[in-house]
């Protein structure tokens, strides 16, 4: 036997050995008593000798027993249901096992060893015994733990299965002081109950629990919570500065136990993010299934969400295009870590270094796969880096764009998906100002005469969470370097979509359209930044104005106050998806367009900004330039 864990010892909690050498004591005392139990308290000097001749035996058995069953093994203080399962097993076969030694005697000597009555009361007073000293060691442990001066009133919200694993968490690690004073679940069936002596309260009464009592902490238990009910409970607790933590999902519970070190403090995207999209995803992998699919972009916070869902629909091949190396190499790293186990799916991607601009590299990839869908993610997006450098942003989302259509018109692709941007509605920025041209081109090709085949479909969406550029994590950076968090403009607005959710969309409205049309996303409510900026404040722990400072730096070139999604000149018709829309646009003669845009990518070779601005702003007239040198050139008409 290895005995090195039964003796080692830790200064947090009694050793094994001494938990062992209890029990054993415990054993032996009933085992007295149940002989004393028997004979009314009166034992003769015989009946005293075989008990003190039994008991080595008794206690051997008992040993052997725990030793097995690992019943020191447990840590007293959190005593829990494991812990009594296993002394009901160790006691019950220790005792079976001396009702067969007894039984073997009586055969052998025809006498009985051990009288049954004797063995039955020691069973009893030793089950009674070794579970009530461990349950009244608990609750001493939790009683001066409970009356510690320095501890954290916690509510649970959820009273389920997680919700008690989670309090039981709490309660067992040593290094926290936390104490659950209620629990809170939506279920009104629960409310007026109580759990291990925890009240549980209703939903509506979370409020009223909060203002009665001293809380610190919330932490949502509830594995599939609704978002909306989430952000609710979320803004309650802002409201009342009070912190707010979340349940890890159960399949992130470490071998399937949840570790305090899991409960984490929820993140502002929680209450950005909306109630899940219901997509056709029967359509969708009809779209998918067993075709060729190029992504351009495809490293990029887009892209590479397209990819992950478009391979989960099991594409024939699917080629992730990107200039950006490093990105592009980690790509393909979380993806051979996620489809491991299926080779099919392994099998059916292939990882393309290149520029959109390069034509000589599209054609032949188009002339090597033959690809029948292109999701064209690949753009240059940040708007004060576009201001200082328009010819970088007509080469790319204008001229790579219009490479990419054409040699996509060329080979005969079924569709082309351009995922496009809410700052090329109505541009002030160089940036959404390329992007608006690129959409006219698309738009136009798809009703040429150059275009046989080729259904060229446009989506339009704001902010994405966790995008490249974002600003959530650059408040998050400032908060954590201690502040200040710069915001432009007090009154400035954005909307925001979780990359999942635009990606999601980009698919479904790739799939719906006819061709020519540009699809607009559900985007819901603007948010204020400086809101934002607060929230996230308050959701790290942090007070305004004393810990962490917010300035006003002024907007940058190019930026507007608000965002908007459609163009005066346009409205919109609904589609069979209650989350995506379709902009009605006036038609644009290919021919016409061509010419002018092959002007403005002349204009390339020289890189005058200022002519190559000038030009943008004959093709896209509401390109009106705000807080940028190019203000001079607004007003300016085609020629």
């Amino acid at each position: 036997m290895n005995w090195d864990n039964l003796f080692s010892f830790s200064k947090s909690h009694a050793p094994r050995w001494l938990v062992l050498a209890i029990d054993l004591l415990i054993c032996m005392v009933a085992f007295f008593m149940a002989y004393i139990l028997r004979f009314n308290f009166q034992l003769s000097s015989e009946e005293v000798l075989q008990a003190l001749k039994l008991a080595p035996l008794v206690l051997s058995i008992r040993l052997v027993s725990f030793y097995l069953t690992k019943t020191y093994s447990g840590i007293v203080r959190y005593t829990g249901t494991q812990d009594a399962v296993r002394i009901f097993i160790a006691l019950t076969s220790g005792t079976i096992f001396i009702i067969l030694c007894n039984l073997i005697n009586y055969i052998a000597s025809d006498e009985v060893m051990i009288p049954s009555s004797i063995i039955i009361i020691d069973y009893l007073i030793s089950m009674t015994a070794m579970t009530s000293s461990r349950l009244a060691y608990k609750i001493l442990f939790q009683q001066i733990r409970s009356e510690s001066p320095k501890k954290t009133n916690v509510i649970i919200y959820g009273a389920g299965q997680s919700g008690m694993i989670t309090k039981r968490t709490l309660d067992q690690d040593n290094k926290i002081n936390y104490k659950v004073i209620a629990f809170v679940d939506d279920s009104d069936e629960k409310a007026g109950k109580r759990i291990d002596g925890v009240p549980i309260f209703s939903g509506d009464e979370l409020n009223a629990v909060i203002e009665k009592s001293k809380v610190d902490e919330l932490i949502i238990s509830i594995q599939n919570i609704a978002k909306h009910r989430k952000r609710e409970i979320i803004e309650t607790c802002i409201s009342y500065d009070i912190k707010v933590k979340n349940v890890p999902p159960v399949e992130r519970w470490i071998n399937g136990e949840l570790n305090y070190r899991q409960i984490k403090k929820v993140n502002i995207e929680d209450l950005l993010e909306r109630d899940p999209i219901e997509l056709d995803k029967v359509a969708m992998s009809q779209s998918v299934r067993g075709k060729v699919i190029l992504v351009t972009g495809a490293a990029g916070s887009i892209g590479s969400e397209i990819t992950r869902q478009i391979l989960s629909f099991y594409p024939k091949k699917v080629i992730l295009l990107d200039q950006a190396e490093t990105p592009l190499y980690e790509l393909e790293k979380e993806l051979f870590d996620h489809f491991k186990h299926n080779k099919e799916i392994l099998a059916a991607f292939e990882i393309c270094v290149g520029d959109i601009k390069n034509v000589s590299k599209l054609r032949r990839i188009f002339e090597n796969n033959k690809p029948n869908v292109v999701f064209h993610a690949a753009a240059y997006k940040h708007v004060p880096l576009m201001e200082l450098n328009p010819s970088a942003a007509v080469a790319t989302n204008v001229f790579g764009t219009k490479i990419l259509a054409d040699t996509a018109v060329e080979y005969g692709t079924e569709r082309f998906v351009m995922v496009s941007t809410d700052k090329a509605v109505n541009p002030t920025n160089v940036m959404g100002a390329s992007k608006r041209v690129a959409e006219i081109y698309v738009q136009s090709l798809n009703f040429s005469h150059v275009n046989k085949e080729t259904k060229f479909i446009t989506t339009r969406f704001g902010n994405v969470l966790g995008s490249n550029g974002s600003v959530i994590p650059y408040f998050r950076k400032q908060i954590s370097e201690g502040g200040p968090i710069t915001v432009t403009h007090p009154e400035i607005t954005r909307y925001f979509m979780t990359i999942p959710e635009a990606c999601q969309l980009v698919i479904e409205a790739g799939n719906m359209g006819d061709g020519g049309e540009i699809f607009l996303f559900d985007m819901g409510l603007p948010v204020k930044i400086v809101e934002l900026a607060k929230k996230m404040i308050k959701l790290s722990g942090l007070t305004l104005g004393k810990d962490i400072q917010i300035e006003y730096i002024g907007l940058r070139p190019g930026e507007k106050i608000a965002e908007e999604l459609l163009s005066d000149s346009e409205n919109t018709l609904p589609t069979h998806h209650p989350k995506i829309t379709r902009a009605k646009i006036k038609p644009f003669e290919y021919t016409v367009v061509s010419e002018i845009i092959n002007e403005l990518i002349s204009l390339l070779a020289q890189e005058d900004n200022e002519e190559i601005v000038r030009k943008m702003k004959q093709i896209v007239p509401e390109f009106i330039s705000n807080n940028s040198i190019y203000e001079a050139l607004d007003g300016l008409k085609i020629n």
